[in-house]
């Protein structure tokens, strides 16, 4: 509505649908909207491939009006890892139009591999859909019912999300709260002694998922280490903040930005601590996973509160740090310089320091 009061038409809405916790828009009604303004609507369904192709499992993007939807066909197919598949429908968008449009994205020498292994993908489903994802379907919810009997373990269930219509059920995101644990020390200790891997670790949550591969052995596995992790931990005592989260939520206001993100991204850059990047020109992006939002991009002035997000993220939930950069743990901040190496500032910053002189006394001084 803001964009037609400007004049203008939005080109199209792109929706991510599910979740990587496998929840679901309504994408029926979306869709509806969309198309009432001549709108083509996109489906980011990366986790959804498998969305129709059983009773029990959520309506697919392409069955509720989606003009487009892009699954990653490898996370629960069996397909090999980076194959993908771009699905259409309708006459909202042009089929000549994105073939020109992946041509300029898309390699000339295709991994066949890849294609094969998407086109067996393809057959398995054509061949054993049903039975297949039953098995799987049937595993996850016997999961759930022997998770829910596991003291100081809570499920992700579809009830807290009111608004939402469906939930894939071969997602199952666990909360480790009130074990005393982050997800990332409870994620450890299940891959380290019971050999279970997770799909998604949060600071407060681990999330699974079930596929065509997943065997009762699994569950098994799964169901011994979370019984072991309750046994072993101390329960939190929960606080107000805690229930609501509000204490890690990223500070997205006040942003202010002192160069491009261009320039900033090809400025010359050095590393400063944290304790000294208060004020300076962030250089790069730094982005904690999840969510998987960056938190600073290069050329925003660094301010307090978005550090004291990235060290809450680092220390409150875990007795060790979390990785906030693929370089490394998060001690240092690239920062925006000039050719003589001196560090630009965004904002004047004052800081205290103490100089004792040669008989012995402490001066306070201030300096911008």
């Amino acid at each position: 509505m803001e964009v037609e009061m400007e004049g203008r038409k939005a080109a199209a809405v792109l929706v991510v649908s599910p979740t990587y916790h496998g929840i679901c828009s309504d994408l029926a009604t979306i869709s509806q909207l969309c198309h009432s303004r001549n709108i083509p609507l996109i489906v980011d369904e990366a986790h959804g491939a498998h969305f129709g192709f059983h009773h029990l499992l959520p309506i697919s993007a392409l069955c509720q009006g989606a003009d487009l939807s892009i699954q990653s066909t490898h996370k629960v197919l069996c397909s090999l890892t980076q194959s993908s598949m771009l699905h259409m429908s309708g006459n909202l968008v042009g089929r000549y139009r994105i073939c020109r449009c992946l041509q300029t994205l898309q390699s000339s020498s295709p991994s066949y591999l890849l294609l094969a292994s998407l086109d067996a993908a393809r057959a398995q489903l054509n061949e054993s859909a049903e039975t297949s994802l039953s098995r799987a379907i049937g595993l996850a919810v016997e999961a759930k019912n022997l998770i829910n009997k596991v003291p100081k373990i809570s499920v992700l269930k579809l009830a807290e999300f009111s608004y939402f219509p469906a939930m894939d059920p071969l997602r199952i995101t666990i909360g480790t709260r009130h074990l005393g644990l982050s997800g990332f020390e409870a994620d450890d200790v299940l891959s380290r002694d019971f050999g279970v891997v997770t799909e998604l670790v949060g600071t407060r949550s681990i999330t699974l998922a079930f596929n065509l591969g997943t065997q009762r052995e699994h569950v098994l596995r799964l169901i011994s280490g979370l019984k072991h992790l309750s046994a072993i931990s101390a329960p939190k005592k929960c606080t107000k903040d805690d229930e609501n989260g509000s204490e890690h939520q990223a500070p997205f206001e006040n942003i202010s930005m002192s160069l491009s993100p261009r320039d900033a991204f090809f400025a010359r850059k050095t590393k400063v601590s944290i304790e000294d990047s208060v004020g300076r020109i962030c250089g790069e992006l730094v982005c904690p996973y999840p969510p998987g939002v960056p938190v600073l991009i290069p050329g925003e002035i660094i301010t307090e509160g978005a550090l004291n997000y990235l060290l809450q993220n680092n220390t409150t939930y875990s007795s060790k740090p979390i990785p906030v950069r693929a370089a490394g743990l998060m001690e240092n901040i690239k920062c925006v310089t000039d050719a003589n190496g001196i560090i630009y500032t965004g904002i004047p910053m004052l800081k205290q320091y103490n100089v004792m002189d040669h008989k012995g006394v402490t001066h306070h001084h201030s300096r911008i």
